[in-house]
Formats: C-alpha cells, sequence, structure tokens
C-alpha cells in the first residue's frame, strides 16, 4: 500500500470490497476515484515540497479532496444499502 496519507482504502478501510466493485461497474465513480486520487497526490506532493505551490492552492485543494470524499462516502452507502 501506497505511504501517501488519505488514499481511499485507508479512508474506507472496511470498504474494500464495495470501493472495488464500485470501480469495476460505476464509471461515475471510477472517476471521482481517479480525481480524488490525482488531487490526493499533488497535495503529498505539495505537503512534501516537492511540487511548489500557494496556501491558496493548497486549501483549494484540500476542500476539493474533501467534497469528493464526500460524494464518495455517499455513493459506498448506497451500495452498501442496496446490496444488503
Amino acid at each position: 500500500m501506497s505511504h501517501t496519507p488519505h488514499e481511499l482504502g485507508a479512508e474506507f478501510p472496511d470498504d474494500h470490497e464495495t470501493l472495488h466493485a464500485l470501480k469495476v461497474s460505476n464509471p461515475h465513480f471510477a472517476q471521482l476515484a481517479d480525481t480524488y486520487h490525482d488531487i490526493n497526490r499533488r497535495i503529498h506532493r505539495i505537503e512534501s515540497l516537492i511540487e511548489p505551490a500557494s496556501d491558496e492552492v493548497l486549501t483549494d485543494l484540500k476542500r476539493h479532496r474533501l467534497a469528493l470524499k464526500d460524494e464518495i462516502a455517499a455513493l459506498i452507502a448506497a451500495e452498501k444499502r442496496a446490496v444488503a
């Protein structure tokens, strides 16, 4: 597993199967997950001082990541209700 904080698998440790199922069956979810991954990696590069960015850019990226995480969490919850 990656050492980058906030990876989806770490954010939703009890939902690995649901994450995988949604990634392969739901194109919208797959796009959200890819976008989350890209933004998360960029935040990690900025925080690790590998990529320069202003505080405003970092804050905006973190807000976007949180919004994506909220949407992903809602889709996971809906999938779990549908399967139950």
